[in-house]
């Protein structure tokens, strides 16, 4: 049976007195026998594992693989522009100059995509790198270069740490690189990744940490830009509410709220995607009139109750899952759900008030205690049926009659 070759949450590629050159051995030996089909000496770390099997779905050669053409000049400065990166430059490269600076290492930004946008690193690193294609403008998604620091980080969303032969393709073999993720903590989504690369030799298991700390005060830093932008424009809004006539909300580009009068304390409301100043129907508060504001919307709802006269049926489908019918006066829709979405649903249709976490625990498993499991069934829930289920405690929305077939 095969050793595993390490399994952490925030793995560095070699641990602590671990000698490079011998690890390397193991891995090209790992390597070869994967890509030959034959039987392996040692299983690759998982997070290597897996992304040499999306390597290999993506059809990557693991012989003449390589990232294409780069993007255009104008391409590349589009993204430049519309990456969210170009304001983290200074943290990322101040960050992790000691790890860059008078060394062999380079220092990359890349967007969501895998696309480099920006390198930092003397020109000797910089013309080793050119030779992989290693360049502005390059993809190095894992569907383009298989398994390595910047495309990996993407598709894990984890800051990982790539040695050696843990590269899918063989001319990377020489290299070792750490990237990690960077989050837009206003959607939660991608932003792209920071990376560092360098000669093999130079692998060493604190970069790991290094380059994730980095990347998370990034993130802090367009946490607090966020909070700035939202309380400049709570100061714009509330001569505005304060002069309202009905319930009001004011919220952000990304449905942050930044102000409310007369409506039920929230953070942050699902908008749609094409917000428009109008009168449109938004999760959570029906049937609202939009305005702009600096930097964000007014929201006011038209209806007291906004899901009145909607209807929710649960019933049992042919297939074991549950058939989840919603008619509102807009028309009908149906949710297929699972077994476990199903019963969620049934004890929060027998409990008008609402349930806690551990009272659903309790409900569905005997055990108060699994409600990290309960949340997180909860949140599919919600995005499922959006503003038809709150929380504070679980519950169906007011307004919402249930039915239990």
């Amino acid at each position: 049976m095969p050793t595993a070759l390490h399994n952490a949450a925030l793995e560095p590629a070699l641990t602590t007195g671990e000698d490079p050159r011998s690890f390397a051995q193991v891995l090209h030996a790992v390597y070869d026998a994967a890509m030959a089909g034959e039987q392996l000496p040692a299983r690759p770390r998982s997070v290597i594992g897996q992304s040499w099997e999306r390597a290999v779905d993506a059809g990557v050669d693991p012989d003449i693989g390589g990232p294409g053409d780069p993007i255009s000049a104008a391409d590349l400065d589009e993204r430049r522009s519309t990456s969210g990166l170009a304001g983290l430059l200074g943290d990322l490269t101040n960050g992790l100059d000691a790890v860059v600076r008078d060394s062999p290492n380079i220092l990359v930004v890349a967007d969501a995509d895998g696309h480099v946008l920006w390198r930092a690193g003397s020109s000797a690193v910089r013309r080793r790198a050119d030779h992989l294609g290693f360049v502005e403008g390059a993809s190095w998604a894992e569907n383009a270069v298989g398994t390595n620091a910047i495309g990996t980080a993407l598709a894990s969303g984890r800051a990982v740490q790539v040695f050696s032969a843990e590269h899918f393709v063989r001319t990377h073999h020489a290299w070792t690189c750490t990237g990690a993720p960077i989050h837009d903590p206003r959607t939660g989504g991608l932003l792209g990744a920071v990376d560092v690369s360098g000669p093999a030799a130079t692998i060493h298991p604190a970069t790991i940490a290094l380059v994730d700390s980095v990347a998370r005060l990034a993130q802090a830093r367009l946490q607090l830009d966020h909070r700035d932008r939202l309380d400049m424009l709570r100061a714009v809004a509330a001569p505005i509410l304060a002069r309202a006539s009905r319930p009001s909300l004011a919220v952000d580009e990304y449905g942050w709220v930044a102000a409310a009068d007369r409506m039920t304390p929230t953070r942050r409301i699902v908008l749609p995607d094409d917000v428009t100043p109008s009168r449109m129907r938004i999760a959570d508060l029906g049937l609202c009139d939009v305005e702009p504001l600096p930097g964000g919307w007014l929201v006011r709802p038209t209806e007291t109750t906004p899901h009145r006269g909607t209807t929710v049926t649960i019933g049992d489908g042919p297939d074991g899952r549950a058939v989840v019918t919603v008619r509102t006066s807009d028309g009908e829709w149906t949710h297929r759900a699972t077994p476990r979405h199903r019963d969620l649903l049934v004890q929060l249709a027998a409990s008008p008030i609402g349930c806690s976490a551990a009272e659903l625990s309790s409900a569905l498993f005997g055990d108060p205690t699994r409600t990290v499991t309960v949340r997180a069934e909860m949140s599919r829930l919600r995005k499922a049926l959006g503003g038809l289920l709150a929380t504070g405690p679980y519950r169906f929305a007011p307004g919402v009659d249930v039915r239990v077939e």
